[in-house]
């Protein structure tokens, strides 16, 4: 099967509403795991709950996560405990397109160093390589994925393998991963590491890289997919990149104002509080006159390089999303976002979405 990774498209109309909820409008959803589905051991609130109403709605639930630590079955068997059937075949992680990557430039059967955990091992075995773990060893190539038991000995190993010329592929370069006591470093962080012991740059093949998306595309079939995740630079510019729609939610990584100052390549179709926005119509996002957008009884404006908002609705998503019009349209026409006064009416709305369960 031959994926075509579609142009990045980054002027397509942005948050113009969804008529019909997500889940009648896209055959397949695309969702990230870590900030999205769970964080930690624990599921995030409302996330289980509106899968399986998804799931009964007839969209079809895949799992894409840039984390290459754990294999498939783990992660379904993870997702399982937490009270949402899975199955290994329905989750495609960054150790899965790191091994694609790998397999289509070095001999079949060859020796691959690796540095991370069982998830790049079992991926690279699939595609019929051997993961082994020291330059010893005569490797052709080095993989590198987050795994907590990455150590020092195991970075000057991969180190030594970049120096000495061995093609480098990274399964993500995400600098942090959420976790159930917080944002510890991720595999980004790891990466940064060799990269300042060699000058060199790795192959990324997570996201937000297209080789993340064909392998979500190999292994999904999706026809209309719907990219759900809650990071920008890594779920919603690796749609951008795959010209898909995507939903980004607020129950991980990125805050309601990193999304204002968000840049073309980073914007999504649709924005959630939590996956329940998987189930019901978004409300469009209507231009007034001035610059001005509404949205669900909400407008949102500049003015003097300020946000401001005015008017009342029940949900103060929309009024995000009349603010992320109007600081984009702004930021697009003077090359800089507007200021958010936090004291002021539009900070007090979206700080209700973090303090919201």
């Amino acid at each position: 099967m031959t994926v075509p990774l579609l142009p990045a498209s980054p002027d397509r109309p942005l948050l113009a509403g969804c008529r019909r909820a997500p889940v009648e409008e896209y055959d397949t959803a695309l969702l990230d795991l870590d900030g999205v589905v769970y964080a930690g051991p624990e599921a995030v609130p409302h996330a289980v709950d509106a899968l399986h109403r998804a799931d009964r709605a007839g969209m079809r639930l895949a799992y894409v996560t840039n984390n290459a630590s754990r294999t498939p079955e783990d992660v379904a068997g993870h997702l399982t405990r937490l009270g949402v059937p899975t199955g290994p075949d329905a989750v495609v992680t960054s150790a899965q397109a790191a091994a694609r990557l790998v397999a289509e430039q070095v001999p079949a059967g060859a020796a691959v160093l690796v540095v991370g955990g069982k998830g790049l091992h079992e991926a690279l075995r699939e595609h019929g390589l051997r993961p082994v773990g020291s330059l010893a060893d005569e490797p052709v190539a080095v993989v590198q994925g987050f795994d907590p038991g990455v150590g020092w000995p195991e970075l000057a190993e991969a180190s030594y393998a970049v120096v000495a010329g061995l093609p480098w592929i990274a399964s993500n370069t995400d600098l942090s991963l959420p976790t159930d006591r917080g944002r510890a470093p991720g595999n980004g962080a790891l990466v940064g590491a060799v990269r300042a012991a060699t000058g060199a740059e790795p192959q990324v093949a997570g996201k937000p890289m297209p080789v993340m998306h064909r392998e979500s595309m190999l292994r999904t079939a999706a026809r209309r997919p719907l990219v759900v995740g809650d990071r920008l630079d890594t779920d919603i510019a690796g749609a951008v990149n795959g010209g898909v729609d995507s939903l980004l939610v607020l129950t991980g990584v990125t805050t309601a104002g990193q999304l204002l100052a968000a840049g073309p390549q980073e914007r999504p179709t649709h924005v959630a509080a939590d996956l329940r926005g998987l189930l019901t119509p978004h409300p469009a996002v209507t231009p007034g006159p001035g610059h001005a957008f509404h949205c669900g009884g909400w407008l949102a404006r500049t003015a003097d390089g300020r946000l401001l908002l005015e008017g009342e609705g029940p949900d103060p998503v929309d009024a995000l999303r009349a603010l992320c019009a109007a600081a984009w349209t702004a930021g697009d026409r003077i090359g800089t976002t507007p200021v958010l006064d936090p004291a002021g009416p539009a900070g007090t709305v979206l700080g209700a979405l973090h303090a919201t369960p």
